[in-house]
């Protein structure tokens, strides 16, 4: 059984969270009076709030995936890094303004050795929301400012100097919109990070693991390998801001997140990412431990493999990944195409006659 991390509830879990209050009242029931016996009860009860959460867990709809992917004690980058690595040596500043903490990151142990590999150091760096209001507000809700890419930049290029691949965790509604950002140079900031990603000399492992917003989040998601989390979103805008343009109301974000096909089921079918990595049942604040040790397998598998390919081989790759995105054949070019081409192999076979 999956394991419960809060009273917290979404929506569409509010069924299953009133089976549950009610189990709880027969096996406290139960346990006071002697003279009854509940057991079969609270046994069929609790198979049916089995049977229905699977149930709902199985066919969510893109809205709850992007929901579940918000949810407030879904871990987070630092979750990660606490679980999957030893020695985390964070680094801060961007030598030019000042230190962003909606971006953390630095040297640390990948525990390879927990996972069938070796344990090696790397460089990780992820979008950090907050747990409180305090640390919310600090950290921006994970939105970063221009510091922020230009750190993660900074630690990039020191992981290529020493010769270290570099791990990325995406996890942000979008980069922050302030004036403030736009006036310390926001794109810019972003476009330099896609551009030096693309050809620095080490393995780049990209892992959305929340929201993936826009270029706020492929402003570190540039790599060899994107994997995403079951119930992870990733897309060029979130579902709530494509309403408000499209149909001047947020009232409209579901129909927006089923038209966006931002689940990682869709983005695999188009070869936007290259792994999803299961959560356990409820999503991954459901079992955290579950999720750290399936996502630390991934990794492992991924950097022993990525640390194989030869580097002008790799970055011939990794150019190619990005350079393939987002090719289309036009219907109704195609069909002309075709049509033309079997006139002219008529033309050819009378001729030929």
């Amino acid at each position: 059984m999956a394991k419960k991390a809060t009273n917290y509830s979404l929506d569409f879990e509010k069924p299953i969270d009133e089976l549950e209050q009610k189990l709880e009242e027969m096996r406290a029931y139960d346990k006071e009076d002697a003279s009854v016996d509940l057991s079969k009860e609270i046994s069929a009860l609790a198979m049916r709030i089995e049977e229905l959460r699977a149930s709902i867990y199985r066919d969510l709809t893109r809205w709850q995936r992007v929901q579940i992917a918000r949810h407030p004690l879904r871990p987070y980058t630092l979750d990660y890094i606490g679980a999957l690595t030893n020695d985390f040596i964070e680094l801060h500043g961007d030598r030019l303004y000042g230190d962003d903490p909606a971006i953390v990151g630095g040297f640390a142990q990948f525990k390879g050795n927990e996972f069938g590999t070796e344990d090696q150091s790397v460089m990780i760096i992820g979008h950090q929301k907050g747990r409180d209001t305090n640390s919310r507000k600090h950290r921006r809700f994970g939105m970063p400012n221009p510091e922020g890419y230009r750190k993660a930049l900074r630690l990039m290029n020191l992981a290529a100097k020493f010769n270290k691949p570099i791990i990325t965790l995406l996890d942000t509604p979008g980069a922050f919109p302030g004036l403030e950002a736009e006036e310390r140079g926001q794109a810019e900031a972003i476009a330099r990070n896609l551009f030096v990603m693309a050809r620095l000399p080490v393995p780049i492992l990209i892992v959305v693991i929340g929201e993936g917003a826009s270029g706020g989040a492929l402003g570190i998601g540039v790599g060899d390998r994107i994997l995403m989390l079951e119930n992870s979103w990733y897309s060029v805008i979130s579902p709530e801001s494509c309403s408000s343009i499209l149909w001047r109301s947020w009232d409209y974000k579901e129909d927006a997140a089923r038209a966006l096909k931002l689940t990682a089921t869709d983005l695999k079918q188009v070869n936007i990412i290259d792994e999803i990595i299961p959560e356990p049942m409820g999503g991954a604040h459901r079992d955290p431990t579950d999720m750290f040790n399936t996502l630390g397998q991934s990794l492992a598998q991924n950097l022993a493999t990525l640390q194989a390919v030869p580097t002008a081989d790799l970055l011939t790759q990794r150019l190619n990944k990005f350079d393939n995105m987002g090719i289309f054949e036009d219907p109704i070019k195609t069909t002309s195409t075709n049509g033309a081409k079997k006139s002219k192999a008529k033309s050819s076979s009378k001729a030929a006659s």
